[in-house]
C-alpha cells in the first residue's frame, strides 16, 4: 500500500450505532476505509475500535482530522489516538550484556522491517557498544548503582528529550524501572523472559525448571510502576521436557524472546494495540 493512511484507535462506553457513526465520518468526508475492527468488553461496557483509511481523496486535511473527529468524540466520552503511516517514529533501545534481542531488531531495522528511525542505544554496561557502532547508531554507556540510579535516570530522560524518542524499548535491559522515570516516559515496551503472570522477576528459566513446567515462554509488555505486570501485547510458548537442562531453557527462551519482542514491536509500529486498564486490544 504506497498512499498513506491515517489510523483512529477508539474506546468509549458501549451504546448501539457507534460503527455506523464512527465509520460515516470517514464516509462523508469522502474516505476509503481499508481497515475496520471493533471488540466489545462486555464485562466492562467497552467499545473499542480501530479504523484506518487511505488519505488521498479524504476531503479534510491531516491537520483538522483531529478537530473535526473530536466534535464527534467528545458526546461520547471516548478516548482515542489518531495515527498517520508517513510519521516515522524515533526508537531507542536500552540493553545489558545479552545482545540476542538487539541484534534480531537491528537486523529488522536494516531489513525495513521495522519502519522507525534507531538513533539511540542506552546501556549500563559497554558489553554492545561494537554492535550500535556497526549500524551506526549513537551509544552511551550510564552505569548504574544504587547510589546514583535516579542520577543516571535523569540522564536517560534528556538523552530521550534530545533524540525526540517516541518509544523505548528494554531489548534485555536488566534494571528495574523507578516510578518516576515511568511517569515522566511512558511508551516503554519490555521483553520478560517468562510467560506471565508465571515466574515474575529475576531468574524465571531457573524456578520454572526447578517447578519442572512442560513449557515456557515469553512476554513483551508495556512497562508500569508495577514489575512485570503491564498491559501485555503479545505472548509465545515452546514445550519443554524433564530432559532439559537451565541451559536448555533458557536457549529455547531466547529463540522465543528475539521473536514475540519484534513482533510486539512492529503492531505497536503499525498503531494496532490499544491499551485500556491494564490490557489491551491487539487488532490483526
Amino acid at each position: 500500500m504506497d498512499s498513506a493512511t491515517a489510523t483512529l484507535l477508539i474506546s468509549c462506553r458501549d451504546r448501539p450505532g457507534l460503527v455506523a457513526k464512527i465509520a460515516n465520518f470517514i464516509y462523508a468526508n469522502g474516505g476509503n476505509i481499508i481497515h475496520a475492527d471493533q471488540h466489545t468488553d462486555f464485562s466492562k461496557g467497552l467499545f473499542l475500535n480501530r479504523l484506518e483509511w487511505q488519505l488521498e481523496g479524504f476531503n479534510l486535511p491531516r491537520e483538522a482530522i483531529a478537530t473535526a473527529f473530536n466534535a464527534i468524540a467528545k458526546p461520547l466520552e471516548a478516548q482515542w489516538q489518531l495515527h498517520f503511516s508517513d510519521t516515522v517514529p524515533k526508537l531507542a533501545i536500552w540493553v545489558t550484556k545479552q545482545d540476542h534481542c538487539l541484534l534480531d531488531l537491528l537486523w529488522r531495522w536494516q531489513a525495513k522491517e521495522l519502519k522507525a528511525e534507531i538513533p539511540l542505544i542506552i546501556s549500563n554496561h559497554d558489553h554492545l557498544e561494537a554492535i550500535a557502532k556497526q549500524f551506526n547508531i549513537d551509544f552511551y554507556h550510564l552505569p548504574i548503582t544504587k547510589e546514583n540510579k535516579l542520577e543516571q535516570e535523569a540522564k536517560q530522560l534528556e538523552l530521550l528529550h534530545k533524540y525526540e524518542i517516541n518509544l523505548v524499548i528494554l531489548a534485555k535491559y536488566m534494571q528495574i524501572l523507578s516510578p518516576n522515570l515511568v511517569q515522566e516516559f511512558p511508551n516503554i515496551i519490555n521483553i520478560h523472559h517468562s510467560f506471565l503472570p508465571a515466574f515474575p522477576g529475576a531468574k524465571p528459566y531457573h524456578r520454572a525448571h526447578d517447578r519442572g513446567v512442560k513449557i515456557i515462554g515469553a512476554t513483551a509488555h508495556y512497562v508500569t510502576e508495577d514489575l512485570d505486570e503491564g498491559p501485555i501485547i503479545q505472548q509465545q510458548v515452546v514445550h519443554v521436557s524433564h530432559r532439559d537442562t537451565v541451559a536448555d531453557f533458557i536457549r529455547k527462551g531466547k529463540d522465543l524472546e528475539r521473536l514475540v519482542l519484534a513482533h510486539a514491536v512492529r503492531l505497536h509500529l503499525q498503531n494496532r494495540v490499544l491499551v485500556y486498564g491494564n490490557r489491551t486490544v491487539v487488532f490483526s
